[in-house]
């Protein structure tokens, strides 16, 4: 018998390993790379975003609206190379809320956690809305008697059933679904833009990329509106658990979605900016800007084939949301930040069963008493929208702020990241003031004053709590795992 062959057989004990991991009861280790990019594409939305948050982009800075989003890209990029530093260390079912805490400590993390509650929470939400919207205009458009707030309710009801269907089945159906969702509407979206671009010709292309001085504060501000077209592109972390080879699929998957989503967004920023310039339109008074490209161009029935991807781009959007959101809240629950019960898991299906069942009657609550109330559909978007950009870019200048800590307590800090995550924080601290000062109305901007209100009260209360153990749980090794690992007795907590 060899050295080796003795080794397995009879391996040395090595204690100091749990029975279990802190995150245990997730389906770990099984989904590969496709399934965690489609996570983070899902949450981003590119066929959604590239039609509405372009036209928002052109409203604010109209003739720079694409160099707008390439800024807002290459922002979103850095901050992705940020989180990634964390992502390549450890895996973790809290995402940024578990980074945080792990770079600034407990206080920074409970901000940040609640932070990117909101943030998933408010873009689900405005996911729910903006599926309901287009699937009304598609069947008002088939059946002109339709009563519109019927329609969207209905719809609304039938998108939260499908998505917690597809929550409670697996993380595996869930990634699987918002794969092939996005995926075709994504593949609608961009033939759509690619003909449409063909048609209007190079040379009202050129035209409208350089219609001469751009407004500098313009430009800015049209960039912070592009921001909110990324947000949602690190929610690939929150599956660090149930990742293969989570260390190295998870940063890809980051840094992934925010190129694609940055080349889909600039393709449609190109072709809306020229087609209505060869038209001699305005873009941002249109209601719907592919729409209107199709029908001005002779592809009509393409334009309804686009609504039927952005449709299913929002439906995709709400379930990688809604994905991240509920795993994040287990994260809060095994820190015991939040009641224990929503760390509870499906012992068959492995899915944060309880996290669900406690976040999905809010997130699609919320919209339904909305369209029940016959608000504006768009104005619930818009300001649902606000709110969630907002979280996300509190959290994201948090976790900018709290990689080049980590990276020191670690040993691993060298000046490349610290650069990069320090202008990353100051340039996201700027979008966030610049876009609640420009990009957001009243309405907005008080139901942004309230989210943080709650928050913060909510943040005394747990701050105030003791707990038996510092929060920022992640995902460990087990004696099972490890050859020769001997668990402790008693221990089973990781």
């Amino acid at each position: 018998m060899t050295a080796l062959a003795r080794a397995i057989a009879r391996p040395t004990p090595v204690a100091g390993f749990g029975a279990r991991s802190p995150l245990h009861g997730l389906e770990r280790r099984s989904i590969g790379i496709v399934d965690l990019a489609a996570q983070s594409v899902a949450a981003v939305a590119p066929a959604a975003a590239a039609t509405t948050v372009v036209l928002l982009v052109a409203g604010v800075a109209p003739g720079a609206a694409v160099a707008a989003i390439v800024a807002a890209g290459v922002l979103s990029f850095a901050v992705a190379r940020t989180v990634s530093q964390f992502a390549r260390r450890f895996a973790a079912a809290g995402g940024l809320y578990t980074y945080t805490a792990r770079g600034l400590g407990e206080r920074a993390g409970l901000v940040a956690g609640a932070a990117t509650v909101i943030g998933y929470a408010a873009i689900a939400m405005f996911a729910l809305l903006g599926g309901a919207y287009y699937l009304s205009y598609l069947l008002g458009a088939a059946w002109p008697g339709l009563d519109h707030a019927a329609t969207v309710t209905i719809a609304l009801l039938g998108e939260v059933v499908f998505v917690a269907a597809v929550l409670v089945s697996g993380i595996r159906l869930s990634a699987r679904v918002a794969l092939v969702v996005e995926a075709i509407s994504v593949a609608l979206i961009v033939a759509l833009l690619s003909v449409l671009l063909v048609l209007i010709g190079p040379a009202d292309v050129v035209a409208a990329l350089a219609p001469g001085p751009v407004d500098p504060v313009a430009l800015a501000a049209g960039a912070v509106v592009a921001l909110t077209a990324f947000v949602g592109f690190e929610s690939a972390a929150t599956l660090g658990v149930e990742s293969v080879a989570p260390l190295r699929n998870v940063p890809r998957a980051i840094t992934g979605t925010v190129v694609i989503s940055g080349a889909v967004y600039v393709l449609a920023a190109v072709t809306q900016a020229s087609g209505f310039h060869a038209l001699g339109l305005d873009l941002a008074a249109s209601a719907s800007p592919v729409n209107d490209l199709a029908g001005a161009y002779g592809l009509g029935p393409w334009g309804v084939a686009a609504d039927m991807g952005i449709t299913a781009s929002f439906l995709a959007c709400a379930i990688g949301t809604m994905t991240a959101l509920v795993r994040v809240l287990f994260a809060m629950s095994r820190d015991g930040v939040l009641p224990a019960r929503l760390g509870r898991t499906h012992p068959r299906l492995r899915t944060p069963i309880a996290a669900i069942a406690a976040a999905l009657p809010l997130v699609g609550g919320v919209p339904l008493v909305l369209a029940l109330a016959e608000v504006d559909v768009r104005e619930a978007m818009r300001t649902t929208l606000a709110v969630g950009a907002t979280g996300y870019i509190v959290a994201y200048v948090l976790v900018c702020v709290a990689a080049p800590l980590f990276l020191r307590r670690i040993g691993e800090l060298t000046v490349g990241p610290a650069v990069v995550a320090g202008v990353s924080a100051v340039a996201l601290t700027a979008a966030l003031v610049a876009f609640l000062v420009v990009g957001s109305d009243a309405v907005a901007l008080i139901s942004v004053a309230a989210a943080a209100l709650l928050a913060g009260v909510l943040i005394a209360i747990v701050a105030a709590r003791p707990r038996s153990r510092p929060i920022g749980a992640y995902d460990e090794p087990v004696a099972a795992q490890v050859l020769g690992g001997v668990a402790p007795p008693g221990r089973t907590d990781g």
